[in-house]
């Protein structure tokens, strides 16, 4: 059983075993002999003890655990042995001794700290030079064209300043450096730090000390001559040749490098793009447009806040609050990838941010759930007119209109509304969910079909919600106006409300549709829509279930198209492919490759390679 002791070593209070801490006092007082006569000496002690200190911080695992002797050989081998620890039999007592400090050579990765003492604003260009191994000047032409070019510059720049940690120490400036931190480079640095400043004294006055300077410059060559003299040339050969890595560990030390470099990659990638992220919904936050911005596939969010009745600033804000928390967490990861010394946010700002993310998740959640009960009926409303002036043999133009004051374009839009004023400067919501459907009638005149269509909790709550879309159209000389917008009360909720028009014209008439309906009756084969593509700005006659061209090019692929099919696929079909006819037991098809013809017994086909006739017997 061991007595353990209680230390403070550079203001960090450690548990320690009784015998390691005498083999550390020990180890202490002859680093101190040492630098019996160092400038400097008190503040390469500070550093060596507070990085003695940074190094068991590493190893103790929790607060109750003691320091052993193996901690402090770990320690002394990575710091060195000072002189006083070191016996070499060829040198002899009266021959003059430099400071020799034997540790093990151990690999150093740098760590991003800033460097303030080489910097204009905040030492984050210094840093990332050290830590990249460029010269600072590219790394500040790089904010430069971030701030100025991509625009994200400015808050990155922030919270690199914010999140990396200042080299204040000795033992930082080293790391940051990829320099080894033990006691002769501590020493060097400390040293380095006092010649700057005696060089900036000397060269006030270069003939008062010029013998000095001389001086040290014969001191230094015999330290050169003496170190040349007790070169051990064998013996760093030996030392070479045992440190050397084998094949395999080479590989696998290439293969660990490519892989740290990926790894660097895919952080500084997730950062950029947490980074960007951040910014947008700030920007979009503070714009007001947040609602706008933010785009989840399927989803209109402005639906949502208005089944919610939440105001849209609460929705902004916890949108804002889902994504952004999200996105911060993903550009603190990236950093912590990059920056494996960075500054934690604390357990406070963590478990804030993780409270505000899952209270918007929440909130999110009862939201989407009950928007999502009162999507799940459709009602509709419908209303047929006759046009009672368009006969067979008649000319019926179709053309879309607009209003200026709400909107301008000709474009077909579903699940999308905006806001708008009308003639009476009221406010309005408008959408330009209009579908629009010609199909042929046997009736003597024209009617026009009008289905107002809504979703809501359930089938009276929807065609409720039907009824009240305002929609109009015109028929004035033969010319069918119809409006190419829809519009609902204010306060009415969005619940996918559309309209559909269908226009039944006698076989016999003339249709002429208006470029402006391209977009309105751009349909599938599932609507039985016989205006198709390309038909605009041509004068069309209405037969059984199609149109013929009367005005069309001779040279322009256009065809007369049939398309009769029941729910099951049989029925007739012609157009630019050919013919296809099928009942429950025959079939045809007739088309560039030839004919084919089925029935329960019987198989024709008929191509190039001749006609081929099947039976079930045969």
């Amino acid at each position: 059983m061991n007595k353990t002791v209680n230390i403070n070593l550079a203001g960090i209070f450690f548990h320690i075993d009784e015998d390691a801490y005498l083999k550390l006092q020990r180890y202490l007082e002859a680093i101190k002999r040492s630098f019996t006569d160092s400038q400097g000496r008190s503040e390469i002690i500070a550093d060596i003890e507070a990085r003695i200190a940074e190094l068991f911080t590493e190893r103790v695992q929790n607060e109750r655990q003691v320091i052993g002797n193996k901690e402090v050989d770990d320690v002394i081998t990575i710091m060195g042995q000072p002189e006083d620890y070191l016996v070499d039999d060829e040198i002899f007592e009266d021959e003059p001794q430099q400071k020799t400090y034997s540790s093990k050579r151990t690999s150093t990765t740098k760590k991003l700290y800033r460097d303030t003492d080489n910097s204009y604003v905040g030492g984050v260009s210094s840093g990332l030079g050290h830590y990249f191994g460029i010269d600072a000047v590219w790394v500040r032409l790089i904010w430069i064209l971030l701030i100025f070019g991509a625009g994200t510059g400015v808050l990155l720049y922030i919270l690199l300043w914010i999140f990396v940690p200042e080299a204040t120490t000795t033992s930082e400036k080293l790391q940051m450096k990829g320099e080894q931190v033990n006691i002769s480079n501590i020493e060097k640095k400390i040293k380095d730090g006092f010649d700057s400043v005696s060089s900036a004294v000397q060269n006030v006055d270069f003939k008062k000390h010029g013998d000095k300077i001389k001086e040290g410059f014969e001191n230094v060559s015999d330290s050169i001559q003496e170190g040349v003299k007790k070169a051990d040339l064998p013996r760093q050969s030996e030392r070479i040749k045992s440190s050397s890595s084998s094949f395999f560990e080479a590989i696998g030390n290439i293969f660990m490098f490519f892989l740290k470099l990926f790894a660097k990659f895919f952080g500084l990638i997730i950062m950029f793009v947490g980074a960007v992220t951040i910014i947008s919904l700030i920007i979009s936050l503070f714009s007001l447009s947040f609602l706008d911005s933010v785009h989840f596939p399927g989803v209109d969010f402005y639906s949502v806040t208005d089944t919610s009745g939440m105001p849209d600033w609460l929705m902004s804000i916890l949108l804002f609050f889902f994504f952004g928390i999200i996105a911060f967490f993903v550009f603190y990861l990236g950093l912590k990838i990059l920056i494996s010394n960075m500054k934690s946010i604390g357990k406070t700002a963590k478990y804030t941010l993780l409270g505000l993310w899952i209270i918007s998740f929440i909130a999110l959640s009862i939201t989407f759930i009950k928007f999502g009960l009162s999507y799940k009926e459709e009602g509709s409303s419908i209303k047929t007119e006759k046009l009672a002036s368009i006969k067979a043999n008649d000319t019926l133009t179709i053309r879309m209109t607009n209003n200026d004051l709400i909107t301008s374009s000709y474009s077909r839009r579903f699940h999308n509304f905006k806001t708008a004023y009308n003639d009476n400067d009221e406010k309005i919501l408008y959408s330009q969910a209009i579908r629009l459907i010609v199909r042929s009638t046997k009736d003597s005149v024209a009617k026009i079909r009008i289905e107002r269509s809504a979703r809501g909790l359930d089938f009276d709550d929807a065609k409720n919600r039907a009824k009240n879309i305002r929609y109009n159209f015109n028929l004035a000389n033969n010319e069918l106006l119809l409006d190419n917008y829809l519009t609902i009360p204010l306060d009415e909720s969005r619940k996918d409300q559309k309209i559909t028009v269908t226009v039944y014209l006698p076989e016999g008439a003339i249709l002429y549709a208006d470029e402006n309906t391209y977009h309105y009756h751009s349909n599938d084969h599932y609507y039985n829509d016989i205006l198709d593509h390309n038909m605009e700005e041509r004068h069309l006659k209405i037969i059984s279930n199609g149109v013929e061209c009367l005005d069309c090019p001779i040279d322009e692929e256009f065809k007369t198209e049939v398309n009769i099919e029941d729910e099951e696929g049989n029925g007739l079909q012609i157009n630019e492919e050919g013919i296809r006819a099928k009942s429950d037991t025959n079939s045809l098809q007739i088309d560039e490759d030839g004919i084919k013809a089925e029935s329960e017994t019987i198989r024709v086909n008929i191509d190039d390679n001749g006609i081929n006739i099947t039976t079930d017997d045969n």
